[in-house]
């Protein structure tokens, strides 16, 4: 792994909102923004931010499931991903 996507991947975990957002898709499997927002006390805007950072430093992915766009963990197993879930 490259200095920069270490970099990437710490600077996504360097905000309170982030890490809570894991922390639900990791109980909850795979969520609409609208139900992370609403479980965040977040407006839709803003969590569709967060999942876009998360998103492009690995952390999740999203499906197209209809009109819905899904978010989820994108691999559990992963050492950042472990080591975050293991400390909250």
């Amino acid at each position: 792994m490259k200095y920069s996507e270490v970099e990437r991947k710490y600077k996504a975990l360097a905000n309170r909102r982030r890490l809570e957002i894991i922390h639900f898709l990791a109980k909850e499997s795979k969520s609409t923004v609208g139900v992370i927002a609403e479980k965040m006390k977040l407006s839709f805007n803003a969590t569709s931010r967060h999942l876009q950072v998360l998103k492009t430093s690995g952390f999740v992915e999203s499906e197209q499931i209809g009109l819905e766009q899904y978010y989820f963990i994108t691999d559990k197993n992963d050492v950042f991903v472990k080591q975050i879930l293991f400390i909250l």
